[in-house]
């Protein structure tokens, strides 16, 4: 029936209905602001389908011609600057979003003689939805500090400024390719804010297993020294060797997203294993952390992560990076696999991240695909065992024990898929 009807309405009819209908709506919803309060305030249900109007008429008349259009906005405008001024003369406090709207009503008009139906659609909507949100918006000023904004400024530095001029092809005898490293620095960078925004969000709820579960994403060592030193406080082996075994699991998580976004092939490999893995560490120290200890209640999150996004810091992952691909291509070219293996194990002691994303661009090129899945796996089980070691040596001697135990344990299973790869 809708499409019967479509098709006895001349085109320029149905334009115009749909005019009337978007301006209409925005024109509600000025009327319902304007009702509730005692203030001038331009438009309601009226003035807007006529803006509407207005564009689309001016639109028809001029066959579109953007100079005509144009000229037609300004006149517009000029009636809307006449409108701000009175409610600046006759209001202490003026804001501008209805003549803004009206400027975007005339603007989708002159779209919809353009065919641009969709474009004027979104415009309408979200110039609603912004006038709506008017009360929940203001409060995220309240809400976010402002060093968050200028968080949030620097990631948008590192993908949307630098990202996009950086050459993307290899340099050099070990093909280093700009765009691709800084393209890991915003991968991994992602990653660490991600889970730095859901710790501010859920700040103070959760308890310490939604603090581990949060910290294992953004960093299971960091994780892990900051539980240790607070379980040498609290006395509670179960919950805080539980809560680090957590962290770790998430960190087989974190890493097969990464390994999946740089290297499909990679991870045909090391899907299984990783998710076994994150499965089996995440279940059993929830289920550890939930054995009663001596003492009881429950523990409110102190750690509070660092700024992952801090161009110092994504430089120097970035050389980190860079280093391993060369280190990566020498070890392969002069050493083996028994190369890769020796740096993978020296390189969970420190930061894994940088060896792991070099092993993803190595795989199947310098590496072969085989060597770079073990390669990763014993990376990721050293530095599991360090991260016990710290367990041990930072908490109480019962948490530490146990922790270490687990971590272990962790460590050893992670070198089982070995049993396969290596053949």
């Amino acid at each position: 029936m809708l499409t019967d009807l479509y098709r006895l309405l001349p085109p320029e009819g149905v334009k115009i209905i749909l005019v009337l209908f978007l301006s209409f709506l925005t024109g509600l919803e000025r009327e319902e602001r304007r009702a509730g309060s005692e203030r001038f305030s331009f438009g309601g249900v009226r003035t807007f389908p006529l803006i509407g109007l207005i564009g689309y008429g001016v639109s028809l008349l001029s066959g579109g011609q953007v100079l005509s259009v144009t000229l037609g906005f300004a006149v517009v405008a000029g009636f809307l600057m006449l409108s701000y001024r009175h409610k600046l003369e006759t209001s202490g406090f003026a804001g501008v979003t209805s003549e803004m709207s009206a400027l975007t009503t005339y603007v989708a008009a002159a779209l919809v003689y353009r065919e641009q139906f969709w474009i004027a659609t979104t415009l309408t909507v979200a110039s609603m939805l912004l006038l709506e949100l008017k009360a929940a918006l203001e409060g995220l000023t309240q809400r976010i500090a402002p060093d968050e904004i200028l968080t949030f400024t620097k990631f948008l530095l590192l993908t949307a400024v630098v990202l996009p001029v950086l050459p993307n092809r290899g340099f050099g005898p070990f093909e280093i390719n700009p765009a691709k490293t800084w393209l890991v620095v915003v991968a991994v960078s992602a990653v660490s804010y991600g889970s730095y925004v859901l710790q501010k969000v859920t700040k103070g709820q959760g308890g310490v297993i939604l603090a581990a579960f949060l910290g294992g994403a953004y960093s299971s060592t960091v994780t892990t020294v900051v539980l240790a030193k607070r379980a040498a406080r609290e006395k509670r082996p179960h919950l805080f060797s539980g809560v680090t075994l957590l962290a770790s699991g998430v960190m087989y998580l974190r890493l097969a997203g990464l390994v999946t976004l740089f290297n499909r092939n990679l991870i045909t490999l090391l899907g299984l294993p990783f998710l076994a893995l994150a499965g089996a560490a995440i279940g059993v120290g929830w289920l550890w952390s939930r054995v009663p200890d001596a003492k009881s209640g429950e523990l409110v999150r102190e750690f509070e992560p660092n700024n992952p996004l801090e161009l110092r810091a994504a430089l120097f992952f970035a050389a980190l990076f860079v280093g391993m691909l060369v280190a990566t291509h020498l070890v392969v070219t002069y050493l083996g696999k028994a190369g890769v293996y020796s740096l993978a194990t020296l390189m969970g002691v420190t930061d894994v991240d940088p060896f792991i994303m070099g092993m993803t661009q190595a795989a199947g090129s310098t590496a072969p695909l085989g060597v770079a899945a073990a390669g990763i796996l014993i990376a990721a089980a050293s530095n599991n065992l360090v991260k016990g070691i710290y367990a041990y040596s930072m908490s109480d001697r019962e948490t530490g024990i146990q922790s270490l135990c687990w971590l272990a344990g962790l460590a050893v299973a992670g070198l089982a898929p070995l049993l396969w790869l290596a053949r």
